[in-house]
């Protein structure tokens, strides 16, 4: 935790060991050894604020799940193949561009915690659009309707991009790496519980109403993520003496392209994210590959079962692979993660080619295997937290936030090649992509068990020329 002793160079990375309390290496300076103690004192109430938080998260976003409910509403208002996949850019540019641009200023800021609040809850604003348009203009949608729709979903994970990016650094901040993998497991457990349950006994009943059910599902997932920001309150957090920055977006964006040249492991590591995360330029075709087979009286219980099984897997996914990682480190845990992922495209085509019957009765499994996916990316960002000191968590988050968005650009492209080709071709195309991203795991290093990873020359905090 924090920064090493001072006679370790500025610019060398520092990979954070598991070590009990007493064994942790004990500064010359002592402000840096009186703020490793307030973090490790004030540890377990940092754990169950941050669990909370994800947990309220969690809730919220299973009735906006983005590979069920969003696109299903897309295809109400709009019904277009290449509209549909517009949605995974939109999502990962939101996720990407803003981290970059404000990174200097999450870094500078003395307290990451209000920041955590005021992202939290700017998340809830187009939900809560979103519901009043769809109480006045559900009987007859207008035409601007999906732009507003379009805007609104990107407004939503550009402020969502923000809130990873501070809460990774709070994380970084305030948690010990060995302690990481167990916040995930157990907020995502306990957050997937909270939120099936809540998805059984609301959400179906909801999607067979006239209005199909999206005023009140939008509504409780606003309400959601307000209450999720209100836990920042509960964070206990020293503050940083970071210099404040004043460097322009060009520079920022120069910074990530260096933090990605510079820093070999970081290079390999965002390829194979960028290889990983093609899987969600399929996120809003899967629902419109399994709704072929369905009647259209089945359409709400199956969104509904789907839904339930994606945030099942993610809560046992979390556990399981969170406890792997915490033992063995994340490298093992991320390479066995994408390989269950390159199966899922092929899984699902295969299933879809079976009887109509038997596809209804078994495609909940295609969406059980997809809710491996957000526990892949947080076992990167960890991954990736583990790669640099701590005052450089917010950059190196934000760059592999660009990572993920790179191979997103095509997803209008491949929203149009399911609607020329067929779901089969592009289906299996994915898959090959994210196999080759298993291969290269194999060459990435376990910073947790290693110390032969050579030191990198860090972004200069100059403009450049």
């Amino acid at each position: 935790l924090g920064p090493g002793p001072p006679a370790e160079p500025a610019n060398r990375m520092s990979f954070a060991h598991s070590t009990p309390a007493e064994a942790l290496p004990q500064p010359a300076e002592s402000s840096v050894d009186a703020r490793q103690l307030e973090i490790l004192r004030h540890e377990p109430r940092n754990l169950l604020a941050l669990a909370f938080h994800f947990i309220l998260i969690r809730v919220a976003w299973v009735f906006k799940t983005e590979t069920v409910i969003m696109p299903a509403f897309l295809d109400i208002i709009a019904g277009s193949g290449w509209i549909r996949g517009c949605l995974p850019l939109l999502n990962r540019v939101g996720q990407s561009v803003p981290p970059i641009l404000l990174s200097d200023r999450l870094r500078a800021r003395p307290l990451k915690n209000p920041t955590l609040l005021i992202t939290t809850s700017l998340m809830s604003v187009p939900f809560f659009l979103l519901s009043g348009l769809w109480a006045v203009y559900w009987t007859n949608p207008p035409g601007w309707l999906p732009v507003v729709f379009l805007a609104c979903y990107f407004w939503f994970f550009a402020c969502n991009g923000l809130n990873q990016m501070v809460f990774g650094t709070l994380q970084g901040k305030l948690i010990r790496p060995d302690r990481r993998g167990r916040l995930m497991s157990v907020s995502a457990i306990l957050g997937s519980l909270i939120a099936v349950t809540c998805a059984r006994f609301l959400m179906q009943r909801w999607l067979q109403l006239p209005d199909g059910g999206y005023t009140r599902v939008f509504g409780v997932t606003a309400v959601g993520f307000i209450l999720a920001g209100l836990c920042s309150f509960a964070i206990s957090e020293p503050r940083d003496e970071n210099p404040p920055a004043h460097r322009s977006a060009r520079h920022l964006v120069c910074s990530a392209w260096q933090v990605f040249c510079h820093d070999r492991h970081f290079r390999q590591t965002g390829v194979v994210a960028m290889l990983f995360i093609s899987i969600q330029l399929l996120f809003p075709h899967y629902q419109a590959l399994g709704r072929e087979s369905l009647k259209p009286d089945e359409v709400g219980f199956h969104l509904m079962l789907w839904v339930i099984a994606q945030n099942v897997s993610v809560g046992l996914f979390s556990m399981v692979m969170g406890t792997l990682s915490d033992r063995y480190g994340n490298r093992v845990v991320l390479r066995s993660e994408l390989a269950v992922l390159c199966l899922t495209p092929l899984f699902a085509i295969w299933l879809t080619s079976r009887h109509p019957e038997y596809t209804r009765n078994w495609y909940w499994m295609v969406y059980f295997m997809l809710g491996l996916t957000p526990v892949t990316m947080r076992t990167l960002v960890n991954y990736t937290l583990e790669l640099t000191r701590p005052d450089n968590h917010p950059q190196y988050v934000s760059t592999m936030g660009v990572c993920f968005a790179v191979p997103l650009v095509f997803a209008p492209l491949a929203g149009g090649l399911l609607e020329a080709v067929g779901f089969p071709v592009v289906f299996c195309g994915i898959a090959g992509l994210i196999g080759l991203g298993v291969l290269l795991t194999f060459r990435l290093a376990e910073p947790r068990f290693t110390s032969e990873l050579a030191p990198i020359a860090l972004p200069s905090d100059e403009e450049p020329s």
